[in-house]
This record gives C-alpha cells, sequence and structure tokens, in this order.
C-alpha cells in the first residue's frame, strides 16, 4: 500500500474540484485560462488538507522509529530535522519496525516534501502573481489578445510594484544590518511567514463567522416554515435586483453607436432588438470609448443571466417549501409536487426516491436529521473554540484535538489518528470556504452556482483559498501539537512544516501573534450569534434575514405576494394550453384540421413544437406556460414568466381543471 492511497488522493481531489468548478463556472462559454487557473488554485488547496492527514500518520511512525532507535533520550532539534527531510540513509534495525507498525497509508521518504514544495510555492505563485493578473485580463473590454494584456499590467503596475518595493526594503535593511547573518532559507521564511501571516488574520474572521452559523443553519433548517419565509424574503431582494439588472442593460444597450461599429459584443438575443432600438450616429466612437461598452456590455450581461437564474432557483425553492408544508399537513403519506420538474419522472424519482419516501423525509425524518448534524456540528465548533483558546498549553495538554490524537497515538492506531485530522480539517476547511462561498462583495465578488459564477469572482475565489488554506493547516499542525515553533516540543516535524523553515527566525510571530491571535475567534462567534454583523449590515441598508425586524417581516410578505402571483400565472397558462389542445381534439376527432395541427406539431420554430400524444398529460402544461409568455404583454405577466423561458415547467391537469 506503499504510495496507493497518496495516488488514490491525488486523483479523488482532482475531480472533487473539477466538479466544483462545473458546478459554480461554464466550462464551455468560460476562457480556458481563467477556468484552469482557477482549477488548478482550488486543486491543490484541496490537495493539502487531504494529504496533511497522511503526513501526520507517517510523522508519527517515523517518530516512533526514531524512539525505539534511540532510548528516551535529550535529541538534538537538527537531528529530527534532518530525518524529515528524508534522510534515506538511516534504516531502523528490525525490533524497531517490530514495535512500530507501518501505517497502511505510509509515504516513502523523500516523496512528501519535494510534493509540499511543488504545490506551496505553485499555489503563492498563483495567488499572487498570476491570479491577479488574470483576473484584470478577464474583466478587460479590450478586443485583442495584446490589448487584454496590456491592460492587465497597467492595472497589475501598482500591485506588482508595491510586492517590488517591499522586497528591496527588505533587502537594504537587511544589508545594512550584517550582525543578523540571513540566508537565502531565512529570507524564504520570512515571506512564507509574511504570507501565513496576512492569511492567518483573515483566517479568524472568517472561522469565527462559520463556526457558529454552520451548526445555527442547520439547526434553522430543520423548520420548513423558517425556510419558507426566509425563500419569501430572498425572493422579494431578487425581484429587485431582477428589475436592477434588466434596467442596467437595457441602458447600455441603447447607446447611440455608428452603424458598422454596432456588433459591440452581446448576446445573440439582444443583437435583434438593439439593432431595431439603436439609433445610428454619424459620430465615429473612439476605441477606448468601445473598450469601455465592451466592458459594460460584459457585465451587463453577466449580471442579468445571474438574476434570471437565482429568481428560477428560489421559485422552485419556494414551490417545494410550500408542498412540503401541504404534504406535512395532509393525512394522504405521499408527497405531492404542484409542478413536477423535469426530474419528477426518471427512474431515481420512480423507483427508489418515491413519493412515499420523499414524504417521510420531508414530514418526519428531515427535521430530527437535521437537529442532530446540527447539535454535533455545535459541540464540535465549542471543541474548535476550545482548543484555539488553550492550545499553547502542552502541560498540561489542554486541546481536545492534541488529547485525542496522543490518545490514538500510544495505541499507533494510525486510522484513527487519520480519520480524526481529516474530520478536524475538513470541518475547519468548511467553516472557512463556506463562508468565503457565502460572501458577497457588492456585484464584484459572487459566487454563484449553476454556472453563473463570473471570471473575476472565480479567480479571487482561488487567490483567497490558496491564502487561506496554508496558515489554516499550519493552525491545525498546532491545535494537535504537531508545530514545534508553536508548541516548543522535541519531537520530528511533519514534512509539511518542514517546508515552512523554522518560525524562530521572527520569535515575535511564531510566540505572540500565532499563539494569541487565534483567541480572537471566541470574540468574533460571540459576534456572530447574536448577529452584530448582519445588524451593522442592515443599518447601511443591506437587507439582512433578521426575524425580529420590521423591514424583515415587511420583505417576507413582498415575497409572499410574488410566489402566490407567480402560480396563479402558471395555472393560468396550463388552463389556456389545455382549452387549446381540447380543441384541437374535437378538430382530429371530427377529422377537420388534422393537418393543421401536424403542421403545428412539427414546426420547430413554433412555441408549441415537439408536443407529441403521451400518456402523462401534465407534462404538456409546459408548453403552455411559453405560449401564454407569448401571447401575454402586460408588464406584470412579463415579470413573473420570463423565468421560464428554456426550462419545463409541469402542471398537474387535475389541478388547473
Amino acid at each position: 500500500m506503499s504510495g496507493a492511497a497518496l495516488a488514490v488522493v491525488v486523483v479523488v481531489v482532482f475531480f472533487l474540484a473539477l466538479y466544483l468548478l462545473q458546478h459554480y463556472g461554464d466550462l464551455r462559454k468560460q476562457q480556458r485560462m481563467v477556468l484552469f487557473g482557477t482549477l488548478l488554485s482550488w486543486y491543490l488547496c484541496f490537495l493539502i488538507v487531504f494529504i496533511l492527514p497522511l503526513d501526520v500518520s507517517t510523522t508519527i511512525y517515523r517518530q516512533c522509529v526514531l524512539d525505539n532507535v534511540n532510548p528516551p533520550t535529550p535529541v538534538s532539534q537538527a537531528r529530527r530535522t534532518n530525518w524529515t527531510e528524508g534522510s534515506s540513509s538511516l534504516h531502523p534495525p528490525v525490533s524497531a519496525t517490530e514495535v512500530c507498525e507501518e501505517p497502511w497509508s505510509y509515504i516513502p521518504d523523500g516523496v512528501l516534501p519535494v510534493l509540499w514544495r511543488v504545490v506551496y510555492w505553485t499555489s503563492q505563485f498563483l495567488t499572487w502573481l498570476l491570479l491577479p493578473f488574470m483576473q484584470s485580463y478577464a474583466r478587460s473590454g479590450a478586443f485583442s489578445m495584446v490589448g487584454k494584456i496590456k491592460t492587465a499590467l497597467i492595472e497589475n503596475a501598482v500591485y506588482y510594484g508595491t510586492y517590488l518595493l517591499i522586497f528591496i526594503s527588505l533587502l537594504i535593511y537587511v544589508a545594512a544590518h550584517p550582525q543578523w547573518k540571513l540566508t537565502w532559507a531565512d529570507l524564504q521564511t520570512i515571506g512564507i511567514t509574511a504570507a501565513n501571516t496576512w492569511g492567518l488574520f483573515l483566517l479568524v474572521l472568517l472561522l469565527g463567522y462559520g463556526l457558529v452559523e454552520i451548526p445555527r443553519s442547520y439547526w434553522l433548517s430543520s423548520s420548513h416554515g423558517y425556510l419558507l419565509a426566509k425563500t419569501y424574503f430572498k425572493t422579494a431582494k431578487m425581484a429587485t435586483e431582477k428589475a436592477a439588472a434588466e434596467e442596467n442593460l437595457a441602458d447600455v444597450m441603447e447607446v447611440r453607436l455608428y452603424k458598422p461599429f454596432r456588433a459591440v459584443k452581446c448576446p445573440p438575443e439582444y443583437q435583434e432588438e438593439m439593432g431595431r432600438n439603436v439609433e445610428s450616429s454619424s459620430v465615429l466612437p473612439t476605441k477606448s470609448g468601445l473598450v469601455g461598452l465592451h466592458k459594460k456590455v460584459i457585465s451587463a450581461v453577466q449580471r442579468h443571466g445571474q438574476t434570471r437564474v437565482q429568481w428560477s432557483v428560489l421559485l422552485d425553492q419556494a414551490f417545494h417549501l410550500e408542498d412540503a408544508a401541504k404534504s406535512q399537513s395532509s393525512p394522504v403519506r405521499h408527497f405531492v409536487h404542484s409542478f413536477p420538474s423535469a426530474h419528477s419522472h426518471s427512474w431515481i424519482r420512480r423507483f427508489i426516491y418515491t413519493p412515499t419516501l420523499e414524504w417521510y423525509w420531508e414530514c418526519v425524518l428531515r427535521q430530527g436529521f437535521y437537529r442532530l448534524l446540527a447539535v454535533l456540528l455545535c459541540l464540535l465548533s465549542a471543541a474548535v473554540v476550545w482548543s484555539e483558546c488553550t492550545f499553547f498549553s502542552t502541560h498540561p495538554v489542554l486541546s481536545l484535538f492534541a488529547v485525542f490524537i496522543q490518545l490514538a497515538e500510544k495505541q499507533y492506531n494510525y486510522i484513527c489518528i487519520e480519520m480524526a485530522c481529516f474530520i478536524s480539517i475538513f470541518f475547519l476547511c468548511v467553516c472557512v470556504y463556506s463562508t468565503v462561498f457565502r460572501i458577497r462583495v457588492f456585484n464584484y465578488f459572487y459566487l454563484v452556482p449553476h454556472h453563473q459564477t463570473d471570471a473575476y469572482s472565480l479567480q479571487c475565489s482561488g487567490m483567497l483559498f490558496c491564502r487561506l488554506t496554508p496558515p489554516l493547516c499550519l493552525n491545525f499542525l498546532g491545535l494537535i501539537h504537531m508545530d514545534s515553533a508553536i508548541s516548543h516540543q522535541d519531537r520530528i516535524q511533519t514534512s509539511y512544516t518542514s517546508i515552512m523553515g523554522s518560525m524562530r527566525v521572527l520569535s515575535f510571530i511564531s510566540d505572540g501573534f500565532y499563539i494569541y491571535y487565534p483567541m480572537l475567534v471566541l470574540l468574533l462567534c460571540l459576534a456572530t450569534f447574536y448577529n452584530f454583523g448582519s445588524r451593522c449590515l442592515n443599518l447601511l441598508g443591506f437587507h439582512q434575514y433578521i426575524t425580529d425586524d420590521d423591514l424583515t417581516s415587511d420583505l417576507v410578505d413582498e415575497g409572499r405576494e410574488l410566489i402566490r402571483r407567480v402560480f396563479m400565472c402558471i395555472c393560468l397558462s396550463c388552463f389556456v394550453f389545455q382549452a387549446w389542445r381540447e380543441q384541437y381534439r374535437v378538430h382530429e376527432t371530427t377529422g377537420r384540421s388534422r393537418a393543421g395541427y401536424t403542421d403545428l406539431g412539427d414546426n420547430q420554430n413554433s412555441p408549441v413544437a415537439g408536443i407529441k400524444k403521451s400518456g402523462r398529460e401534465e407534462n404538456s402544461c409546459n408548453y403552455g406556460v411559453r405560449l401564454l409568455f407569448l401571447l401575454l404583454t402586460a408588464t406584470e405577466t412579463e415579470m413573473t414568466l420570463d423565468f421560464q423561458q428554456g426550462r419545463a415547467v409541469d402542471c398537474p391537469v387535475q389541478e388547473t381543471k
């Protein structure tokens, strides 16, 4: 099994990163360079998280072998460090290997140090140099590659110049103090420490939010009433954002241009309308004006697409939650969907996740499962907060994670060690990464699922992951007392810690900031628990869902009314379509206009194209939605039905008769 576990992890993590990128990004439409940079940054960060438990178990095994080779005596730190860095010339005797059982996931000497150096320095190159450049490149409105590169270099000149100025100042300072005698390795350590300090500063802020919000969200999500009220709130906000995005796109399209330059890059569905509405101008536009317009068009179209998809998703969630509330009070143990989706007739729905099983999950099991999970996550959060405040104490050992790892180490239970490390670090990553996925900085950084995240936000998330993951892993090693720079224990270092260098070069950071700053997570957890941040954002005009707020209640009522109007429009569309179809059934039975019906059915450009005879009457109502959208031109109807374009919504026949 030597090295097999590492190979499996490398492959599995790649597909995990690819799946997340496919869920948030658009693999077919977005630029290849953007997708490659984001995928590589996510992959390297996830790789650190999944391989670190293997590094811990391998280090514990090497510590056992070294302790059996040399009886417990004071051993120099240099000797243990040399062992960590992979001195393959040292082979333990047979007695040591008999006492110390080799872990199933043992990684051969020399593999991890090389792997960690490649992963760490590649991720740092991405986050500090390449991804900022690619962000400016992706947002540029230039029409050629050379123009985009030029724009990116100009925008990042100050960014790169600041790094160069800091580096030159550091070299001058070191040269002015020859007593320091800093080597190249020491300079690398200083750079790594600076990057980790920046990451730890942001890490504690995100961790303090996630440790409280994740358990609380699962506890509150156990109630359908809470979820439905929050969905109404989001729907009301999204309606406003959707209207603003449509208005912004219309403003961008209503630009008077010289006719040859009218084909500014925009979606095909808008080009025809733009050709009808835009007035020609005899004034030739400048190149910079076209570049600026191109940039605005890209941003407006992207935002318009995001709001449409999010609007549709919120409607689906609201309808599902309303159906759950109705089914919960129904005596029939059968989950009934008001608008069955396209997945309702899949083999999974028919044979595995049947309506009866769905009713038991939604109405009986879901609440208890979510609350049990919330309690477990709450206990894990409490353990993290306690350990963050006490991990510097080694005699006695107060960190709960360190206690558990040391108990498993005495029994040489490597599977428990790896599982405990993986669960702990995975929970820390979920708390931090989920906060990154929830952050919304206006419309500049916003991770939107269903392939709607723009290139700038994807690359910004890659930058954040690359800056947060290394200090998060170092913090975890400190929690389990396997970072001697913090715990000051005389033991072998992990291969991951060895590439970070000796933090004793900057003792005021290793003995001060790295130990006492994580204690701030306790205050941040208290602030999150009492919704301090949400209340501040609410006062600033960024509406947040707060149960005891009057504005929240108004938005919930507004969202409920919007959902009701959409429901009525969809049901009306089904009724109109069924009446239309019944009319053609009469013609069919009397032998009249059969050819006309066939022509309509075969016309692929017709809004009812593709309708064929089927035993599923309700599946045809989706075409009624599109038909009604084409027939009705009222502004309110268009606002509530335009989300149906390009997707199927099924209406049960029995509810519309």
